[in-house]
């Protein structure tokens, strides 16, 4: 019997995890574009183009979609048999919560140990390509378009002007070419009509012109003095390169040191090769130091003695003459500043390589902080999905939405705050985790003892119990005060006929 109970705990959980992780993925994916559309858009991206970015953004959310597809729907999962009233059958058979929770929990732990081989081994590819992709994509020149009225200049080298174009796009007329070159030579290029194609590969723009001028300027370069030649013709052909127009080609070495590229050894490797680094510029610093100061050379070569101590100047004066005072000063600046120049400079690279070790070792946690998410997500979600007992999408979606903005808010908070030194790298990618654990295992505590924590009846009744409770307090207190005031009325009334 148990092990029919797992596999009907089982199947009901698979169906909604998938599609809640679908849905996530295809939300993510709305994401991205709605953030990068306006660096897309006009770049004449061909489908399989498009379809090579979707799949590479739909694989780098994964790590993200997997915690929230695991809370979802084991939020749904242990709410629809919450409110079939399957669950409390379940318990009436002697079966404690723990017990039902170890299917879906060990199916969360495998979830753990896919997503860390995804994350370890899959996304730094993943993010390579995507982000070379990404850079030829956007720093590629505008789909080529010509509009009538308007100065066109995406062609390298020329800037042309049409005054009206027809609708199929081909005919052309009032054609102004001017060709940049030297800015003491004007080259151009004026047409009455014509007609403009583009070669079947996309590579060259041809303008076929008719009734036209060319005027060049010819001359020496660097001289004022030149000669402007002047070309009627009746038929010219006017051909453009248009592979600028083309994906920018980048290199991976791009990102190579990118640590959302690096697996974790790759991650660690990097880390102790700039931990090195740092000891070097530590020692260059010390060098440069002790070369600009001999007292630094000295610094451990013991204490002065008392009498040396008694004997010392008071000051620079019974020291150095006068005549000599204002060149020792002089050296003395000179000295101090050429050596905080080089410090600063060797400073400022070590503070570089510092932020590079701490964003190596960020990543190397990541790669187990995101997978453990998973099972973090499951601890929260299966006691919750129990105590609300409300299945669909309606409910369990506000509780997955409020439990995964607090984890994404303390995740994107911590690795902040980790790459900015203000905590360490470990508590800053462990935070949600250290925050949630305790939650997951109050919850846990909570349903197994069948609380009434999200049970608005539970909190109405409390509400009018107190209520009640008051009233009696208070009709008490009132009951116990006016007897004493009219024991003080009647003494009252006793003394004033004694004194009359």
């Amino acid at each position: 019997m148990i092990k029919q109970l797992d596999r009907l705990i089982i199947k009901a959980f698979i169906g909604p995890f998938l599609a809640t992780f679908l849905i996530a993925i295809f939300v993510l994916i709305l994401q991205f574009f709605w953030l990068w559309i306006d660096d897309f858009v006009g770049k004449g991206i061909d489908m399989p183009t498009l379809a090579e970015v979707i799949l590479y953004v739909a694989a780098s959310w994964v790590p993200v979609a997997l915690p929230l597809a695991m809370l979802l729907s084991t939020i749904m999962t242990f709410g629809n048999l919450g409110e079939t009233y399957e669950l409390v059958a379940i318990k009436a058979a002697g079966i404690s919560l723990r017990r039902f929770m170890m299917p879906i929990m060990v199916v969360s732990l495998l979830v753990v140990g896919i997503a860390f081989l995804f994350n370890n081994n899959i996304i730094p590819v993943v993010n390579l390509r995507l982000n070379k992709l990404k850079y030829e994509i956007v720093y590629s020149k505008p789909a080529f378009d010509i509009k009538p009225g308007v100065f066109y200049s995406n062609i390298n080298g020329y800037v042309i002007k049409l005054g009206s174009k027809d609708d199929d796009g081909r005919r052309i007329r009032d054609i102004i070419i001017y060709e940049r070159g030297n800015y003491l030579q004007d080259n151009l290029i004026v047409a009455d009509s014509g007609a403009m194609t583009v070669s079947d590969d996309k590579r060259f723009l041809r303008f076929h012109l008719v009734n036209g001028t060319r005027y060049e300027e010819r001359g020496m370069r660097a001289s004022t003095n030149t000669e402007l030649i002047r070309i009627s013709f009746a038929e010219y052909d006017k051909v453009f390169d248009l592979t600028s127009f083309f994906k920018v080609e980048s290199s991976d070495s791009m990102f190579k040191d990118n640590y959302r590229m690096l697996s974790t050894r790759q991650l660690a490797h990097f880390e102790d090769s700039v931990a090195r680094r740092q000891d070097s510029l530590r020692k260059r610093i010390m060098t440069e130091v002790a070369f600009g100061f001999d007292f630094v050379k000295r610094h451990d070569s013991g204490k002065l003695r008392p009498v040396a101590i008694r004997q010392a100047p008071k000051n620079m004066k019974a020291i150095i003459p006068d005549s000599a005072r204002m060149t020792s000063i002089d050296m003395a600046l000179s000295r101090i500043s050429g050596t905080k120049s080089s410090t600063d400079i060797l400073f400022g690279e070590y503070t570089a390589r510092s932020r590079d070790k701490r964003e190596y070792a960020l990543g190397w946690h990541q790669k187990f902080a995101l997978s453990f998410a998973c099972f973090v997500m499951f601890l929260i979600g299966a006691p919750l999905g129990s105590i609300i007992r409300k299945g669909g999408i309606g409910t369990p979606l506000v509780f997955a939405v409020i439990f995964f903005a607090i984890f994404h808010l303390l995740n994107t908070s911590g690795e902040k705050l980790a790459k900015e030194a203000v905590l360490p790298v470990f508590t800053g990618t462990w935070l949600p985790s250290i925050v949630l654990v305790p939650v997951g295992l109050f919850l846990t505590w909570k349903a197994m003892r069948d609380s009434q924590l999200f049970n608005k009846e539970y909190y109405f009744r409390t509400a009018q119990h107190i209520r009640k409770l008051s009233a009696r307090l208070v009709n008490k207190k009132n009951r116990t005060t006016v007897p004493v005031q009219n024991n003080h009325e009647h003494e009252q009334e006793e003394l004033s006929g004694n004194n009359g």
